[in-house]
């Protein structure tokens, strides 16, 4: 089996390099907690072994072929990315109005939680780890959503990695070598990405990262309603 691996390593750290939903939801997760930030790098590239498979079993096919079923999953996408950006604004106005979020309660120390005789059985000392755990479970799911639900990530596996197949071949095999390097490829440039956004933002007080927060949000719902207009 023969690959233009050459050709399709050059695509794919292009396609990295330019910002789009996955970037958006990675650096905003990162930018409240590295371990936030690594959860949606995960969920983002299991979303890519979703479009993998189906390109592979030759879903994606069948789903371009249908225009109704592309402008299902365009809009579909397009309202999550509206719905987070909603959602990152209301979080920034409840922290600028000293509401406590979810997000900010995983931060606080245990001490702070009570009188700190709850370490036991139905105690205090308990709900960190949980909410920490609902926080990657949150973080993993927006990544994933974002990107199954992404129609150019869909397109990439039908439209432009079949460019770099050799077709004397197995298809099939090809798809999941090209795909698993693609894969590969972007969860080290995520976690280098999520390392990068955790540094600026030791380096921003808390002002500035309630301003930064309102800008996320508002990108996130000008990139949304980009994807629902694009042809």
């Amino acid at each position: 089996m023969s690959v233009d691996l050459a050709g399709f390593l050059g695509v794919v750290l292009l396609a990295y390099a330019v910002p789009g939903p996955d970037f958006l939801v990675i650096v905003r997760a990162a930018a409240r907690r590295p371990a936030l930030g690594r959860a949606a790098a995960l969920g983002a590239q299991t979303g890519l072994c979703v479009h993998m498979c189906a390109s592979a079993l030759g879903l994606s096919v069948i789903a371009a072929g249908s225009a109704l079923a592309f402008t299902a999953v365009k809009l579909a996408g397009a309202c999550y990315l509206v719905y987070l950006g909603v959602r990152v604004l209301l979080d920034a106005r409840g922290d600028t109005c000293g509401h406590r979020t979810p997000e900010g309660a995983a931060n606080v120390p245990r001490s702070s939680r009570g009188d700190g005789k709850g370490d036991g059985d139905g105690g205090g000392g308990d709900r960190r780890p949980a909410t920490a755990a609902a926080a990657r479970r949150d973080s993993f799911a927006q990544g994933f959503l974002t990107n199954v639900l992404n129609p150019k990530a869909a397109l990439f596996f039908l439209s432009v990695l079949p460019q770099f197949l050799h077709h004397g071949g197995s298809s099939t095999g090809q798809i999941f070598l090209l795909g698993a390097l693609d894969i590969a490829i972007g969860v080290v440039y995520w976690l280098i990405l999520v390392s990068f956004a955790a540094r600026l933002r030791a380096r921003f007080g808390r002002p500035a990262r309630r301003r930064r927060r309102g800008l996320t949000g508002w990108l996130f719902i000008a990139v949304g309603i980009g994807v629902a207009v694009a042809e």
